[in-house]
């Protein structure tokens, strides 16, 4: 009998700690440097969440391996909904560029929401010929093999869109990699390299004043955003099914407790509705999610979906990052 008591009582205890939830700071890692394009959806999605939770929410920077660190430190964190992730792409990437991951995407998380999505752009130096996409394919066709095509390191948001880009188009470019996004934009605004294909986050600020020269989006349908809205998509240019966005999810460590998870959940959709947050997102020409996928089931399907998506496309042009 005393131990069906304790049995209850224990039971009791953690049903109401659980209700209390959250007692204490939440930490949401982000696998990547402060300062990046991941660390500000961070920093911005974290202020939603602390209205909707009343507690503070502290960003831990833990980058390195591409963002595999700092998922693995959530992977292995207690399960208790103080330790979460928020990282982009890569969860859905990292299977196919890395042999050793400590972690199982499909298997370690508990999937919470999709955030955003930010579309890409395929721009080049403003010294080239080609004034459209037309134009463009025409100058790609004629110079195989001659073509600088730059990114911001392997598994970066332009090293992957390149790569579907020359395996979509069937052309072999020289790919020439750098240390960021940084550095390679100011190639290309310098005439050193011929094009990048990159996010809207960090080709934005070379809309105006024909520094670069814009030739389409990756996204399924034309941006609405003014500077961009004119630009045709890379599927409507003929790169039929092209489509490309890099976006963000929150995930916490396998077995979290689902009223936890609801609750983190709930969070998340109530943020992804605040105007400040969405204004936040669109000063990033970010897409703030609105469908399904906000759901952790469909999040989880459509993280499965793009490892299918993008792990024929990385085996097929990059060895193993280890």
């Amino acid at each position: 009998m005393k131990k069906l008591l304790l049995a209850a009582l224990t039971a009791l205890t953690a049903t109401a700690a659980l209700a209390e939830y959250p007692e204490k700071p939440i930490t949401i890692v982000v696998p990547f440097a402060a300062g990046g394009p991941t660390d500000k959806v961070a920093r911005d999605f974290a202020e939603g969440l602390r209205k909707q939770l009343g507690k503070p929410i502290i960003i831990e920077n833990a980058g390195g391996a591409g963002g595999t660190l700092g998922a693995t430190k959530v992977a292995k964190a207690a399960n208790d909904g103080y330790t979460i992730l928020l990282t982009h792409i890569g969860m859905a990437t990292s299977p196919a560029l890395y042999r050793n991951l400590q972690y199982k995407t499909l298997e370690d998380f508990e999937y919470l929401g999709l955030i955003n999505e930010v579309p890409m752009t395929l721009v080049g130096r403003s010294t080239l010929a080609a004034n459209n996409y037309a134009e463009l394919n025409t100058w790609i066709q004629a110079n195989k093999g001659k073509i600088n095509l730059a990114h911001a390191g392997v598994g970066s948001a332009s090293h992957l869109c390149g790569l579907l880009f020359q395996s979509t188009l069937k052309v072999e470019m020289v790919a020439v990699p750098y240390k960021g996004t940084g550095p390679a934009m100011t190639d290309l605004l310098g005439g050193q390299v011929d094009i990048m294909c990159d996010q809207t986050t960090n080709t934005m600020g070379q809309a105006e004043g024909g520094k670069i020269k814009f030739y389409a989006v990756s996204t399924a349908k034309r941006l609405s955003m003014p500077a961009l809205a004119k630009l045709p998509t890379l599927d409507e240019s003929g790169l039929k099914g092209f489509n490309v966005t890099i976006w963000h999810g929150l995930y916490a460590p396998k077995g979290t407790p689902k009223p936890v998870v609801d609750k983190l959940n709930a969070a998340l959709k109530a943020t992804l509705k605040d105007p400040a947050f969405i204004k936040s997102e669109e000063a990033l020409a970010a897409v703030v999610v609105t469908d399904n996928r906000v759901n952790g089931a469909e999040h989880k399907k459509f993280v499965e979906a793009e490892i299918n998506k993008w792990t024929p496309v990385i085996r097929a042009n990059v060895q193993y990052a280890d």
